[in-house]
């Protein structure tokens, strides 16, 4: 019997982390829970972090998570907005790695291939296939969708990893 593996999935933001958190035993696939830290939108950059950091930490120590994985960041046109999602892109990062958490990540043209079959899928598309793939997900927000395809990006690559190792 494979023991069951719970993944982190991690959709960093400033104003709004999304996480989701999955389980696979075997080859199943079950939603677990997903939600969304939110910072507060004034205030200085520093107090925006550490709500993130304390919202994080909270639900890796409620679901206590085998592994993590972590959006990667996309470089855009505003040099600042890129920056600052960065920093909370790292908060992403040593949350689950301050917990001993072996961190994987994944570009966001990754995983919507992974999810959807298609790399420029939109957000409709990335909702509808988390809810086919994980029919009990109950999430709050699209960075809380997009969070859980994340994880399940992660249980498919980690699943592949396995099946490679094994022959």
């Amino acid at each position: 019997m494979t023991p069951a593996i719970r993944i982190l999935g991690v959709d960093p933001g400033l104003r709004a982390t999304g996480w989701g958190v999955v389980r696979i035993t075997g080859n199943a696939l079950a939603f677990e829970a997903a939600g969304t830290v939110r910072a507060p939108t004034t205030g200085d950059l520093a107090a925006r972090l550490r709500a993130l950091h304390d919202g994080l930490d909270d639900v890796v120590r409620a679901w206590s998570p085998d592994e993590a994985a972590v959006e990667q960041t996309f470089v855009n046109r505003d040099a600042t907005a890129t920056l600052k999602l960065g920093q909370a892109r790292g908060i992403a990062l040593l949350v689950p790695a301050r917990a001993g958490l072996a961190v994987a990540e994944y570009a966001p043209n990754e995983v919507k291939k992974a999810v959807v079959g298609a790399g420029h899928a939109d957000k409709r598309q990335i909702r509808a296939m988390v809810r086919v793939l994980l029919p009990r997900a109950d999430f709050d927000s699209d960075d809380a969708a997009d969070a859980l395809a994340i994880a399940i990006t992660h249980a498919h690559r980690r699943q592949t990893a396995l099946a490679r190792a094994a022959s």
